[in-house]
């Protein structure tokens, strides 16, 4: 299956006369904008003309698009000049007459302006157009765009998610050989310290008891201090974010999870670190997560 970007636009145009069952009704278009949103939150832009439509289109987007924050906007372009004509005389007359009535009721009303004259006057000469065949034509082919542009979208950020899992894994291999060494090298550093203090106190060889209880302290700090864990935990979510793009899908709050599981290993690798070295590739992977987990935030 395509991993999905949660990112994405689409727009489309055409000439709306013939589908409205009216010739010269102007440009119908159609534009989708979506960015990432943990559910799917559709907001509707729309012309006047065609608010009846809300319920087809919103339920046409629910039927494609899963998650995003999602702005749909449809339009009507009149703006040639051919589709710009005087209102009839009849239809300036009733609006004279409304206007009339109004303000006599509101003096304070404002006069209408030529654009109203222009528009409202349009609106009563022209006939009743049916636009849902034209804007069901349009929404299905701006929603394929969109969910084009964001499969796209989608297989960029799989590529680079795919390229931080590998460099990860070459991390975990560089720290996986140091960690039996600095077990015992840190074991023996806690034994040397520990004799060091009692022969201090004591002024004599240590008892076998106490010698005992500091090998079992120091076992102790040495388990403490061992990331064997979570090294094999990292390397089992790496292999499950492979697996989840592999399969692609909706899986973009999977991997969300996972990405936190990742950061949880990688800050436990650092605070137990004891060396230089596994200092700096803890750092390194803190710095590959973030941008997995940026990544993520827009995958579907």
């Amino acid at each position: 299956m395509t991993v999905y970007s949660m990112t994405g636009y689409a727009g489309v145009q055409q000439e709306a006369g013939p589908l409205a069952g009216h010739e010269g009704a102007g440009r119908l278009g159609l534009e989708i904008r979506s960015v990432n949103s943990r559910f799917l939150d559709v907001t509707l832009r729309l012309a006047d003309e065609l608010r009846s439509h809300e319920a087809m289109l919103r339920a046409a987007a629910g039927a494609v698009l899963k998650r995003g924050k999602v702005e749909l906007r449809a339009y009507i372009d009149t703006s040639a000049e051919s589709t710009l004509r005087a209102p009839a005389a009849d239809a300036l007359q009733r609006l004279a007459a409304v206007q009339a009535s109004v303000r006599a009721w509101l003096p304070d009303a404002a006069a209408l302006t030529v654009a109203d004259a222009l528009r409202l006057g349009g609106q009563m000469a022209a006939p009743q157009m049916d636009w849902r065949p034209a804007l069901q034509e349009l929404a299905r082919k701006a929603l394929a765009d969109l969910v084009a542009a964001r499969e796209r979208e989608g297989a960029h950020l799989a590529a680079m998610l795919c390229d931080r899992v590998e460099q990860l894994r070459q991390l975990a291999d560089r720290a996986e050989p140091l960690v039996p060494e600095l077990v015992k090298q840190q074991r023996q550093r806690f034994l040397e310290r520990w004799e060091q203090a009692l022969q201090g106190a004591l002024a004599a060889p240590a008892p076998q008891a106490i010698q005992e209880r500091a090998l079992a302290e120091a076992a102790a700090y040495a388990l403490r201090i061992d990331v064997a864990e979570e090294i094999t935990r990292l390397r089992s979510h790496l292999q499950e974010i492979a697996r989840l793009l592999e399969q692609g899908g909706e899986i973009g709050k999977r991997l969300d999870f996972l990405i936190q599981e990742l950061h949880r290993e990688a800050n436990t690798l650092g605070s137990k670190s004891a060396s230089i070295e596994l200092t700096r590739i803890s750092v390194d992977m803190k710095v590959l997560i973030e941008q997995m987990r940026e990544q993520v935030q827009n995958i579907e």
